[in-house]
C-alpha cells in the first residue's frame, strides 16, 4: 500500500481516487469498489463484526485506498501499512454536511427507497441475484454509521463535530512529512510534490458531485444485477 486516504467521504475522495490512478498509484480501493464487487460487502462485514482484520486480504491488488469504509480504520491502516504516504482530503465542514446528508448518508442504511415500480422490481431482482446486497446495510452501519458516527447520521451538530475531530487526530498524529492536508480544487501541483511524481498533462478529475452521484444512483443499481447475472450463469 503506498497511499492511505484519511479523508472522509464526500471529500473528493472519488476524484482523488482517479488522480492516483493517473500518477501510477492504482488500483486505488473506494467504497465504489465495494458496491461492484458485493462480495467485499462480506469482508467488511466481518471487519466490522470485529471477526476479522486481514487488511492485506482485502486490499490484495491495490496500491492505495481512499474513502469509506477503509478511512474509518485509518489508525489501523496506517500503523499496519507504516511506508504508505497519507493524504487527508479536507472541505468546507457544512458543504461536507450537506453533501453527505444528500448521498452517502442517504444510502448507507437505507438503500431501497420509495420509488418508481421498476425500481423496486430491480431492487427484488438483485437481492434474488447477488444476496450479498442485503448485507449492504448491516455493513455501512457496522464499519461507518456506528463505528464513526455513533449512529446519529441525522444529527448536524454531531456529525461536523466528529468531521472537525477526525481531522484534527490525523493532523496531530500522522507525521508532517507523511501527510499532506489535501483540497482537490489545488489540483495537480501538492499532490505530485508530495508523492514525488510528475505532473500529468490532463486536466486534474472532478468526478461524483452530489448532482452526479444521485443521477448515477438508478445506473449503479442495473450494473450491480447485471454483474450478479453474470456472476449466477
Amino acid at each position: 500500500m503506498d497511499v492511505i486516504g484519511a479523508g472522509f467521504g464526500r471529500t473528493c475522495t472519488l476524484s482523488l481516487k482517479a488522480a492516483l490512478e493517473i500518477l501510477g498509484f492504482g488500483p486505488c480501493y473506494h467504497m465504489a469498489d465495494v458496491v461492484e464487487d458485493p462480495r467485499k460487502i462480506r469482508q467488511w462485514l466481518d471487519v466490522g463484526d470485529g471477526k476479522t482484520t486481514d487488511w492485506d486480504a482485502i486490499f490484495r491488488g491495490f496500491r492505495s485506498a481512499v474513502d469509506f469504509p477503509a478511512v474509518s480504520y485509518w489508525r489501523e491502516l496506517t500503523d499496519h501499512y507504516p511506508e504508505a504516504n497519507v493524504v487527508l482530503t479536507v472541505r468546507d465542514p457544512d458543504r461536507w454536511y450537506e453533501s453527505a446528508q444528500d448521498t452517502i448518508f442517504h444510502r448507507a442504511v437505507e438503500p431501497e427507497e420509495p420509488g418508481s415500480r421498476w425500481r423496486r422490481v430491480l431492487h427484488r431482482l438483485m437481492l434474488w441475484r447477488v444476496p450479498e446486497l442485503a448485507l449492504f446495510p448491516r455493513m455501512a452501519e457496522a464499519t461507518v454509521a456506528d463505528r464513526v458516527f455513533g449512529g446519529r447520521l441525522d444529527d448536524r451538530e454531531h456529525c461536523i463535530e466528529v468531521f472537525r475531530r477526525h481531522n484534527e487526530e490525523v493532523r496531530a498524529t500522522i507525521p508532517a512529512g507523511r501527510l499532506l492536508v489535501f483540497e482537490c480544487r489545488q489540483g495537480w501541483e501538492p499532490l505530485c510534490r508530495f508523492l514525488g511524481a510528475p505532473v500529468p498533462d490532463v486536466p486534474f478529475p472532478h468526478v461524483n458531485d452530489r448532482m452526479e452521484f444521485n443521477r448515477r444512483q438508478p445506473w449503479r443499481e442495473l450494473r450491480r444485477f447485471v454483474l450478479g447475472r453474470r456472476r449466477g450463469a
